[in-house]
């Protein structure tokens, strides 16, 4: 949902109303309402929802009278993407960039502001229900409008997860979505347990989610190692060979398989790119960490019911089909 389309006087008092039903009642003002633009993207299950906002500059305020009038009793671990995100509540107050993760609670007054230099603010959130989160509430609280650590851990996986889920969300199922966001929402209990020292308290599903989440990100930034294999992943992660496989076991694919498939689909999206028209499809096969150009060629014809050059040239010249799959 956006403010496109609506009549410019009516833009702001619509946002309002739109985070007054999908988030919190909540004051807000802004400097220049008569160019306000906002815009959300959202994917909801009965846990969680994990939301993108675009939005021009504005201030909030949730006082202690809209908290009795309604509290969702949700906290919202959010992504700042854009701009530079203001943040007061229980006693703490920060100032988040580019990168950085904070915590905020709809139980509690908060004081926000999202300010950027004539461009819209762009924030990544995931809720989670305080009923839902196996953790005690007394100790996240402590966490409230602090900056969380967002480049080690499980914070350098669940901002990435955030982008990615919302990028892919046009093209997975409902049960699929499901799926992910409760992996975002794992990620997310992971982040804030470790903050307080508290890992043991993370039930052990939420922990093994993390883990492969953990796992994956691993695979995807070695991707070109013609050397990656299961002992080198499971040392990594302080794991057995067969702990890795058994954590693929209830996965569509094992653990070779899912290599191979992110190789091509990587492979794949080079071959359809006329900027790397340069390069050899061998050339572009040997950086996905793909042994022989053979081997490359084989696969690619499995997994795509044609050779790398033939789509290559049916992706060039934006042939129907070419870049659906198999």
């Amino acid at each position: 949902m956006s403010t496109d389309g609506l009549p410019v006087g009516h833009r702001f008092d619509w946002w309002g109303r739109i985070i007054g039903e999908q988030i919190m009642a909540v004051s807000i003002d802004c400097p220049r309402p008569a160019d306000f633009y906002g815009g959300v993207d959202s994917i909801g299950t009965p846990a969680t929802t994990v939301s993108s906002l675009r939005l021009s500059s504005l201030s909030g305020s949730r006082t202690s009278a809209h908290i009795r009038r309604h509290d969702p009793e949700d906290y919202y671990l959010f992504a700042a993407r854009e701009g530079r995100i203001g943040l007061e509540q229980n006693r703490t107050t920060s100032l988040l960039r580019v990168g950085d993760l904070g915590l905020y609670s709809t139980s509690r007054p908060l004081e926000a502001d999202f300010s950027a230099d004539g461009r819209p603010v762009r924030v990544e959130m995931i809720r989670l229900p305080r009923a839902l989160l196996p953790l005690p509430l007394d100790a996240v609280d402590r966490l409230l409008a602090e900056p969380l650590p967002a480049r080690t851990g499980a914070g350098a996986l669940l901002a990435p997860y955030l982008t990615g889920l919302l990028r892919r969300a046009p093209e997975c199922g409902p049960a699929e979505l499901a799926g992910l966001a409760s992996v975002a929402a794992d990620l997310a209990v992971t982040l804030i347990a470790g903050r307080l020292d508290l890992a043991d308290a993370v039930p052990p599903e939420s922990r093994r989610q993390a883990l492969l989440a953990r796992i994956d990100a691993f695979i995807e930034r070695n991707l070109h190692d013609a050397d990656l294999r299961p002992p080198d992943i499971a040392a990594h992660h302080h794991i057995s060979v067969r702990t890795l496989h058994e954590l693929f076991r209830e996965r569509p694919e094992t653990v070779g398989a899912a290599i191979r498939r992110r190789r091509l689909e990587h492979c794949r999206a080079d071959l359809a790119d006329p900027r790397l028209r340069h390069r050899t499809a061998g050339d572009i096969a040997l950086g996905w960490g793909f042994r022989n150009p053979a081997d490359f060629s084989r696969a690619f014809r499995a997994a795509y019911g044609m050779p790398p050059g033939e789509f290559r040239q049916a992706a060039l010249r934006g042939a129907p089909g070419a870049l659906s799959d198999k």
